[in-house]
C-alpha cells in the first residue's frame, strides 16, 4: 500500500505539474497575442472626392475599390472613409456608377459614404439640402445588418452617420457629417461621441479645411444654413476629447494642421482633394497607416490608376499620434 500511494501521489503531482505549465503557456500565448495585437499597425483609407471619376471615368472609381479590395489584408486596411462629392452633376447615372463601384467593398471591409455639396441639389450656386438620390443608393437600410454601422441621426437618411471599428485593441468611430452641418447635427455627433467615450472618434464631413487653415465660408458661400468648419471646431471638435481626426475634401489641394482641444489633446485636421488634377484627379488617394508602438501616423498618397506614390512632402509625410490602447475618459 505505501508503494500504491507513493505513485498515486507522484501521478498527481505530475499531472498537476503538466496541467499548470499547458495554463501557463496558454496564458503566456495569449498575453503575445494581446501585445501583438495591441501594437500592430492598420490603415484607414480616404476616398477624397469622386464626382468626376462618376461623371467621366468611372473606370478609376472603380480601379479605386478594386485595389483597396486587393490591400485589405496586406495593409491591414479596417475602415474606407468616403469625404464626400462622390458625383459631380447629381444624376441617376452617377450615382449607378458610383454605387457599382462602391460594391466592390461591400462584405469586404467597413466603409463610410457622406454627402458633399455635389450630391444634393444645387441652383446656381445656391444649395438645396436635397439628398434624395445619395439616400436611394446609400440609405440607412443598406447598411442596417452591418455590425460596424452604428446608426443616423435620422431613420430615412445616411446624411449624418456613424460608424465603429476596432484595430491594435482600439475602439474607433467614424462620425460623418452633412456638407456645413446644421446645429441639430452637431448636436447629434456630439450626443454620439459622449455616448462612446472608450472610442477615439474620426470626424469626416465634405467641407472643413482649407489649404491656408479652417474653412469660414461653406454655408454661407453657398446659402445654405449650416456651419463652417471654424463653426464645427468650435461647437464640436475642440469640445470632445475623444475627437482626434477631422478628415476633408472639397477644396482643391492638401494640407494639415494640429489643434489643441479644450482637455489638451491634440486633434489633427486634414484635407486630401485632388480632383483638379488630370482625368479629375487621376485616382490618388490617401492611406493612413497608423503604427501605435512607435505612435506615429505615416501619411501616402498613392494612385492605384497610375500605380504611383506622391513622394511630395505635402502629400507622402509621417505625423506624431500619441494614443496608447487604454480607455479615454468619460467625453462631454
Amino acid at each position: 500500500m505505501p508503494i500504491r500511494l507513493v505513485a498515486v501521489r507522484t501521478t498527481f503531482v505530475l499531472f498537476a505539474a503538466i496541467h499548470f505549465s499547458t495554463a501557463v503557456s496558454r496564458a503566456t500565448a495569449a498575453d503575445d497575442a494581446d501585445a501583438k495585437v495591441a501594437g500592430e499597425r492598420f490603415s484607414i483609407v480616404l476616398l477624397p472626392d469622386t464626382q468626376f471619376y462618376s461623371l467621366n471615368h468611372p473606370e478609376t472609381y472603380r480601379k479605386q475599390t478594386e485595389w483597396i479590395r486587393e490591400q485589405v489584408k496586406p495593409r491591414n486596411i479596417r475602415f474606407v472613409v468616403h469625404l464626400g462629392d462622390i458625383v459631380h452633376e447629381n444624376t441617376e447615372a452617377e450615382w449607378k456608377r458610383a454605387d457599382e463601384a462602391q460594391k466592390v467593398l461591400d462584405g469586404v471591409v467597413p466603409y463610410s459614404m457622406v454627402p458633399g455639396n455635389h450630391d444634393m441639389v444645387l441652383e446656381g450656386r445656391r444649395v438645396v439640402r436635397d439628398t434624395s438620390l445619395y439616400n436611394r443608393f446609400f440609405p440607412p437600410s443598406r447598411y442596417k445588418n452591418e455590425k460596424w454601422y452604428g446608426g443616423s441621426m435620422a431613420e430615412e437618411s445616411n446624411d449624418n452617420n456613424y460608424c465603429l471599428f476596432e484595430a491594435a485593441g482600439m475602439k474607433f468611430l467614424v462620425l460623418s457629417l452633412e456638407f456645413a452641418p446644421r446645429d441639430e447635427a452637431l448636436d447629434w455627433a456630439r450626443n454620439v461621441a459622449a455616448k462612446h467615450p472608450d472610442h477615439r472618434v474620426i470626424v469626416a464631413t465634405h467641407c472643413y479645411l482649407r489649404p491656408a487653415g479652417r474653412d469660414t465660408s461653406c454655408a454661407s458661400g453657398y446659402s445654405v444654413e449650416g456651419n463652417s468648419g471654424e463653426q464645427m471646431w468650435d461647437k464640436l471638435v475642440r469640445r470632445q476629447p475623444n475627437i482626434f481626426l477631422v478628415v476633408s475634401g472639397h477644396f482643391a489641394g492638401t494640407n494639415v494642421q494640429t489643434s489643441a482641444n479644450d482637455d489638451g489633446g491634440t486633434v489633427i485636421e486634414m484635407l486630401a482633394d485632388y480632383q483638379n488634377l488630370a482625368n479629375g484627379g487621376n485616382g490618388w488617394l490617401r492611406v493612413l497607416t497608423f503604427d501605435p508602438a512607435q505612435q506615429r501616423i505615416h501619411v501616402e498618397t498613392y494612385s492605384p490608376t497610375l500605380g504611383e506614390v506622391n513622394s511630395s512632402e505635402r502629400h507622402t509625410y509621417e505625423l506624431e499620434w500619441h494614443q496608447s490602447a487604454t480607455p479615454l475618459k468619460k467625453a462631454g
